[in-house]
């Protein structure tokens, strides 16, 4: 079984070379459905890496839908795994090698609130010591250029560095000249509309989904079209045939809010969807970094670089206050969206990109996401079992898995305003799902409990004030 072929010098993890070999043969049909693979065992020792290497690659595959296991029969590939007509994955993957000439609206709470907004990291734990050490090497020796007017796309160290570091992580197939640097995903949102939306066109969305993009997508004379969200993310067997979106928008890697993972199979059907009807497909890619039980899931951009926009931020990995996020744009959309950059705000502050630049090709963002990893694992843990020790069997929990909140699904609550209004007299604040859905029924009885900037002990007498007000509710409602 040597037909799988690694690189040790690379510098592209084992796991992620075996990973991205099955991957590609897949989506290639050159493993086709219902065929079985070599176990764990058989692979490690073909190849004389640990077992444990493998076993990763497989979770991964597993995690994202190519392979299913057979009790008692082994591990084969999934149905609905085939793309037809995808572009050489290996010559894609050669970019990976390339070296790139870098030459050329809410209010704060009060204070005794405990507030579990979604989408907040632990701001306490923000790298200051290396972030100060780094900006004052770039202010005391940086280009003199950074001092003057930069360019739409970005500072080129900032996008070779990136483009590397996304190819590593998340799958991203990208060259620097595809990267347009934003101020926060807030514009780079705002750009796609800008490009896409005006009198009599469509958009596909998911619903539900952030309340923000409904707002920044609702362009007069525009047409939002929502597609329902279940458990595994937009339900793609819904999509319309019938109609000509501009774009299809999608947060694929963790469903916001309801934190679902779109599968393999959903995937290949949105692509095949784009590709019937013209469209392109809006990636965003929020907070995927922080995945707790494997490696994070491979974007949908590197399936279909042409056909997808990639929307990524750092206000979630390091800090919402540097307001540095990115797009990546297919070749024919890149003149047209620097052209916007520029009329917004001609470019986004050069010393900031300079210094995570620096932080990013140092290793400091590896380390810092590892850590922080560990630390929200243990947050939403704490937030978890605190929550089924007050309210089990009362209580559902669901997307879990990644990110910074998950929900919590009370069936016989329904948090409208007034019950919010009596949560917060108790200090503690949540978010209704109902808030980002557009068909609000379906979601009455879910809240969004974000866990990522508070301590364990705030999260834990963050319960008990929601148990304090929820328990006479749910014993009303036995009685």
């Amino acid at each position: 079984m040597t037909w799988v072929q690694i690189n040790r010098a690379s510098g592209v993890p084992l796991y992620r070379q075996i990973y991205e070999h099955f991957r590609s043969k897949i989506l290639q049909g050159e493993l086709r459905s219902g065929e079985q693979i070599p176990s764990t065992r058989e692979l490690a020792a073909s190849l004389s890496v640990s077992r444990n290497i493998v076993v990763e690659a497989y979770e991964q595959l597993f995690a994202e839908g190519f392979i299913e296991g057979r009790q008692g029969s082994g591990t084969f590939i999934a149905e609905g795994t085939y793309l037809e007509g995808l572009v050489d994955l290996e010559v894609l993957n050669s970019i990976r090698q390339t070296e790139f000439d870098v030459s050329a609206l809410m209010e704060s709470p009060p204070s005794e609130w405990i507030d579990f907004r979604p989408g907040i990291p632990a701001l306490d734990l923000f790298p200051r010591k290396i972030w100060s050490k780094l900006a004052e090497q770039v202010y005391l020796h940086g280009p003199d250029s950074a001092v003057g007017y930069g360019r739409p796309e970005g500072r080129a160290e900032l996008r070779a560095v990136l483009a590397r570091y996304l190819r590593r992580t998340r799958g991203v197939i990208c060259h620097p000249e595809q990267l347009l640097i934003t101020t926060g995903a807030t514009q780079a949102l705002s750009l796609i509309a800008k490009l896409f939306l005006s009198e009599d066109t469509k958009a596909i969305i998911e619903d539900p989904i952030t309340h923000e993009i409904q707002t920044m997508f609702s362009v007069p004379g525009t047409t939002l079209l929502p597609i329902p969200v279940d458990e595994h993310g937009m339900m793609t067997s819904l999509l319309p045939y019938d109609k000509q979106p501009s774009y299809v928008y999608v947060t694929p890697s963790h469903q916001y809010p309801l934190g679902g993972i779109l599968p393999i199979q959903r995937r290949v059907q949105l692509i095949q969807y784009a590709r019937t009807t013209g469209c392109y497909i809006v990636e965003d890619d929020y907070d995927s970094e922080f995945r707790y039980e494997s490696p994070p899931v491979s974007s949908m951009q590197g399936l279909e670089p042409d056909k997808v926009i990639y929307i990524g931020t750092f206000s979630k990995i390091l800090s919402p206050s540097l307001r540095m996020g990115y797009l990546i744009l297919p070749q024919s959309l890149i003149s047209k969206a620097r052209k916007l950059k520029w009329l917004t705000d001609l470019h986004t502050p050069s010393f900031e990109q300079l210094i995570l630049a620096r932080f990013i090709d140092e290793g400091h963002l590896d380390r810092h996401v590892a850590k922080m990893k560990k630390l929200y694992r243990r947050r939403r843990d704490c937030l978890m079992k605190s929550l089924v020790s007050h309210f089990s069997p009362s209580v559902h929990l669901s997307g879990y898995s990644t990110g910074l909140h998950f929900i919590a699904e009370f069936p016989d609550i329904a948090f409208n305003s007034g019950l919010c209004e009596t949560l917060e007299k108790n200090g503690v604040k949540v978010y209704p799902v109902e808030l980002h859905a557009i068909n609000k029924d379906a979601q009455r009885n879910r809240i969004v409990l974000g866990f990522g900037n508070l301590s364990e002990d705030k999260i834990e007498e963050g319960v008990q004030r929601l148990a304090s007000a929820l328990l006479p509710l749910l014993e009303k409602e036995k009685g």
